[in-house]
């Protein structure tokens, strides 16, 4: 049976915690540290499915989620370094989080997934996670489709920078769509995403923030796509799986994050090709 736990993590900058999902009735293979997606400016790490939960948790996963802080309140480097500190907790402290020490995988939607990859090609981590589950992923591999406006976006009802105005300038984890989500879609529009979320030469973006200049991983990762996805391009995906030799989940359709429809027979199809990449890993 699925349970749930929420354990306060010490931070200077903000409110920081992680909920657990396990099943403390089945003799656990791995841990899964999850990050949620949102473009860095929305979101939070309640977001998963219960299908997801359910589905990786009785197969023997247990899966912690982290808060970390948002755009444009912390910049890059902030939520970098709070995301490979996360990960860094886990390895030193899996006994009191999980009462066992457990390999470990990243796993991240979207944004998330963005920040699972820097974080395991930074070198600030102090040991090297089993593999890499990104969902409709991305590493600013490809030009023009993030610092440009988003055809798609530009077709929602347009949004002025006064939304900027609105969220708070304090560090904070939680984005929720009804006060954050225009922020997003705001940055799309007019093509300012970099903007909100680095704010030094764009050079320095590409070298530390990207993954242009790193030729490999320090594990083995899986990828899943849409051929159509709204936000992240297909060839963005199409550069990231072939430049790390990645696993391959491709989907049709029109949607970023497909897997939101749960009983969708794709959604189904992705699980299960994700806890096949994850088994063989062990």
């Amino acid at each position: 049976m699925l349970q749930t736990k929420d354990i306060a993590l010490g931070n200077t900058l903000y409110a920081k915690y992680a909920t657990i999902y396990f099943d403390p009735n089945i003799i656990h293979k791995a841990v899964i540290l999850y990050f949620h997606g949102g473009g860095l400016l929305y979101g939070n790490r309640n977001d998963l499915p219960e299908f997801h939960l359910n589905t990786l948790v009785n197969s023997a996963y247990i899966i912690i989620s982290f808060d970390y802080p948002l755009a444009p309140a912390a910049k890059i480097d902030v939520i970098l370094d709070d995301i490979c500190c996360s990960i860094n907790y886990y390895h030193k402290h899996s006994k009191f989080l999980i009462g066992s020490t457990l390999p470990y995988f990243l796993w991240g939607r979207s944004a998330g997934s963005y920040l699972c990859l820097l974080a395991a090609s930074c070198g600030k981590l102090i040991s090297a996670p089993r593999g890499i589950i990104s969902y409709y992923g991305y590493g600013f591999l490809c030009d023009n489709w993030f610092n440009h406006p988003s055809n798609y976006y530009c077709q929602l009802p347009r949004v002025s920078e006064a939304c900027l105005s609105k969220i708070s300038s304090k560090i904070h984890s939680q984005g929720n769509l009804d006060t954050h989500y225009s922020t997003y879609v705001y940055a799309r529009q007019t093509g300012n995403w970099l903007k909100l979320f680095f704010d030094d030469r764009e050079k320095y973006f590409y070298l530390n923030y990207t993954l242009r200049s790193c030729t490999s991983l320090p594990c083995p990762l899986f990828c899943a796509h849409s051929t159509n996805d709204t936000d992240v391009p297909f060839t963005e995906f199409t550069e990231l799986s072939q430049l790390y030799s990645a696993e391959k989940y491709i989907t049709s359709g029109k949607i970023h994050d497909f897997d939101r429809d749960e009983t969708a027979a794709s959604t189904l199809r992705l699980l299960n090709s994700t806890i096949q990449f994850l088994d063989k890993l062990l």
